[in-house]
Formats: structure tokens, C-alpha cells, sequence
């Protein structure tokens, strides 16, 4: 397992940062800079699953571990999805966890996720231009 650490600052509130990060039309906003046509189901309660899909009905699907609004969101990643039909991974650990944290700037984002070698050079190629879009949007966005 390869633990990664992203962080920008954006000059924006932690709650505006927030509702970019989860809300729907922007949630696929940012994530395109993983896949074009990303999207989520489900909630994003504590113990709820949420699964996260490309157009093509693949993705994964993950456990809410933690989410205090406007500071901590964490995500225990359960599987993977072909097709629409769940696969369970034995992944350990494999968690994304987002922390926010106010400033006099506005808000640090900071991720850090636990994830399996194979992941690790796509993670690095593509996270930090996903939170350069959510800074774009934090702050341009009425």
C-alpha cells in the first residue's frame, strides 16, 4: 500500500470548497481530470456505500467513514464495479480522505490516500490537476 498527500490553498470558505467537492453538477466538474463523465450514487452519510461510476458503468464503490461537513470527508474502497455488478478487492486500507482546514487565505484542501502500488503512478499523474479544477471552481463560482 502507497500512501500519497495532495494540497492546494484556495481562496475560498471551507463550506464553499465543501459544496464543490460533493455537489453533484461540480463533483463531475473536477473528477473529469480522472475520467470525462465521472459521477457518483448514493449518499454520503457515515456507513453509507457510495459508488462512483465512468459513462461505461465501471467504476468502484466505497464505505463513508467519515464525514464531518466542511472539514473531513473519508472513504474506505471496497471494490470495483464492470458492467454495473460489484467486485469486492481485498484492498486493506485502501482509503481517500479530504481534509479541509480554514485559513486566513481561505481553505487548505489536503487528501491523502492509501492505495494499492498499481494505482499509485495514475493518483500522481492526475490528482493534483483534480484539485487545481476544484480551486478553479471554488473561487470562480458564485
Amino acid at each position: 500500500m502507497e500512501k500519497l498527500s495532495f494540497e492546494i490553498e484556495i481562496n475560498a470558505s471551507p463550506e464553499k470548497v465543501w459544496d464543490v467537492l460533493w455537489g453533484e453538477i461540480t463533483y463531475r466538474q473536477w473528477t473529469t481530470a480522472f475520467t470525462e463523465g465521472s459521477f457518483y450514487q448514493g449518499t454520503l452519510e457515515e456507513g453509507s456505500i457510495v459508488k462512483f461510476f465512468d459513462p461505461n458503468n465501471n467504476g468502484m464503490y466505497s464505505q463513508v467513514e467519515k464525514n464531518i461537513p466542511h472539514k473531513e470527508m473519508k472513504f474506505l474502497h471496497l471494490g470495483e464495479i464492470y458492467d454495473g455488478i460489484e467486485v469486492p478487492k481485498d484492498w486493506g486500507e485502501a482509503t481517500e480522505t479530504y481534509f479541509l482546514e480554514e485559513n486566513e487565505d481561505g481553505t487548505k484542501l489536503k487528501s491523502e490516500i492509501q492505495t494499492p502500488v498499481e494505482f499509485k503512478g495514475f493518483f500522481e499523474d492526475k490528482f493534483s490537476k483534480a484539485l487545481g479544477i476544484v480551486k478553479n471552481l471554488s473561487e470562480n463560482q458564485l
